[in-house]
């Protein structure tokens, strides 16, 4: 198994204790025979982008060493509707047993994304990069920003830990926008949220931060903004992001667009199994 799946195999060891519960899929072993093996093939049902398939095979291998799987496609390929993903052979049971479990970190992944290469897509010849946000399921934050890259996105910082990010709230209780910048000199990768142009002129006179942080500003105060920082600090878009507004946010000449709904909004692609009787 590659690393991915490596690192989250407890996670989807949990996700089927979840499902199994007492420790069995009464309406499979009461229906199927111990004995009887299928083949059964998964779907996709609609155009999409592939993610999250080792996380899916590991749901099966997990119920049975009896498993194995022709790919058809791998992570990161856009999907047709009708196209064949994944073929499974093994015991019915544990097919039937770990499908839910299987599709449900297939469908949620790829939907992520799906949606992250719809932004990508949109803002093509821009410029301008997708950026994820902090806005995860928790538990699956690593998952789901995996998903983006498969989608085209880039990640932002991966939590609080590996990048400065100095919000309002930050400056508010340090007092100012100096203030805040001061107290994180000498750390690397330092970003700061701004709400006005004016705002924007006190971090470029005080030259402590690599990237602003354009929060909530409509089109034309972010083409302003991209003015006054060109050449000086990289400029990043946040706030109300959406695949209508995204291609002109874009065309501001920003370098950054983040986008929360790619990871708390993205619908689950539909991706289904069928028995190949």
């Amino acid at each position: 198994m590659n690393p991915l799946s490596r690192a989250h195999e407890n996670l989807v060891r949990d996700a089927l204790k979840e499902d199994i519960g007492r420790g069995y899929d009464i309406t499979s072993q009461n229906i199927i025979p111990n004995d009887q093996a299928t083949k059964a093939v998964m779907r996709c049902r609609e155009p999409g982008v592939l993610a999250g398939l080792e996380l899916a095979e590991t749901a099966f291998m997990l119920l049975s060493d009896q498993i194995s799987f022709e790919r058809h496609v791998e992570d990161g390929n856009e999907l047709s509707a009708g196209q064949d993903i994944l073929t499974i052979k093994g015991p019915t049971q544990t097919i039937l047993t770990g499908e839910r479990t299987a599709l449900n970190f297939l469908t949620h992944l790829s939907g992520i994304a799906t949606l992250t290469h719809q932004y990508v897509e949109a803002i093509e010849g821009t410029g301008a990069k997708i950026l994820d946000t902090r806005k995860t399921i928790p538990g699956l934050r690593s998952l789901q920003k995996y998903a983006v890259t498969m989608g085209g996105g880039t990640n932002h910082r991966m939590g609080l830990y590996d990048a400065v990010l100095i919000k309002d709230n930050h400056i508010a209780i340090a007092g100012g926008i100096e203030q805040a910048l001061n107290a994180v000199k000498g750390q690397d990768n330092i970003e700061i949220e701004v709400d006005t142009l004016a705002q924007i002129q006190e971090v470029l006179d005080h030259g402590g931060a690599d990237i602003v942080l354009l929060d909530n500003m409509d089109v034309e105060t972010l083409r302003k903004a991209v003015t006054m920082a060109k050449g000086k600090i990289k400029t990043e878009a946040s706030g109300g992001v959406t695949l209508k507004t995204v291609k002109a946010i874009a065309e501001t000449g920003v370098d950054f667009i983040s986008v929360g709904a790619l990871t708390h909004s993205a619908p689950a692609l539909d991706i289904g199994l069928d028995i190949d009787a």
